[in-house]
């Protein structure tokens, strides 16, 4: 089960990818994915170890993103690709059937070809600017979320597709109605005052979309 509220590792200013991660499971969070850029494997894959047995006693699921070595020595949940990033046919190779795969997508025809990849789950974005990606994607916000589910919708592709790029607690609801199955977000949840508090509501707000629909 994927859940709709997915946490992207960020380092605070006084802090390290580890600490991030343990303050994210502190506040409820149960979907982390491990976003580490510009560092050897080799430290990714120790910091993916000890996050991986932390993210276990929390019962949640850690997501290791670009590297499916990592993925698999460290015995993650699953993986997440980037555009840029092997693609999935081939890491599927690496890891095996039956892990998780992930993989972004900016346009309905990145949809299209992460369904034909066989992705478990789409990062559609940016919703809006963020400054944890060095090379953005042309930014989607409403609008362009609306424009594409009716594409997908129209094609009959049945796959969750999580909003992501700069999102904020009260961005989720109008997301939430153009037709997505969650978001991700990082710095909300990083540098939130209350982070317990700040994850409680976007569960909330998540949850509100669904009774809605009922």
């Amino acid at each position: 089960m994927i859940d709709k509220l997915h946490y992207i590792s960020q380092q605070s200013e006084n802090g390290t990818h580890l600490t991030a991660i343990q303050t994210a499971l502190d506040a409820g969070c149960k979907w982390i994915q491990l976003r580490v850029k510009d560092q050897p494997v080799a430290k990714i894959l120790d910091c993916a170890l000890q996050i991986n047995e932390l993210c276990a006693t929390y019962k949640a699921k850690l997501i290791v993103n670009d590297h499916p070595e990592i993925a698999l020595k460290a015995g993650t949940y699953g993986l997440h690709l980037g555009l840029q990033d092997m693609p999935i046919t081939e890491a599927r190779k690496i890891v095996g059937p039956k892990m998780i795969i992930g993989g972004t997508a900016n346009t309905f025809q990145h949809i299209q070809q992460r369904v034909a990849e066989g992705a478990d789950y789409i990062g559609l974005g940016p919703f809006r600017f963020t400054k944890t990606k060095q090379k953005l994607s042309p930014i989607l916000g409403i609008t362009g979320y609306e424009s594409v589910i009716s594409e997908v919708r129209a094609a009959g592709i049945n796959i969750p597709i999580i909003a992501i790029g700069g999102i904020l607690p009260e961005d989720i609801v109008p997301i939430m109605q153009t037709g997505l199955y969650g978001v991700a977000v990082s710095g909300a949840i990083t540098y939130a005052q209350n982070p317990a508090y700040t994850v409680k509501a976007m569960y909330e707000y998540l949850n509100m979309t669904l009774l809605n629909e009922v």
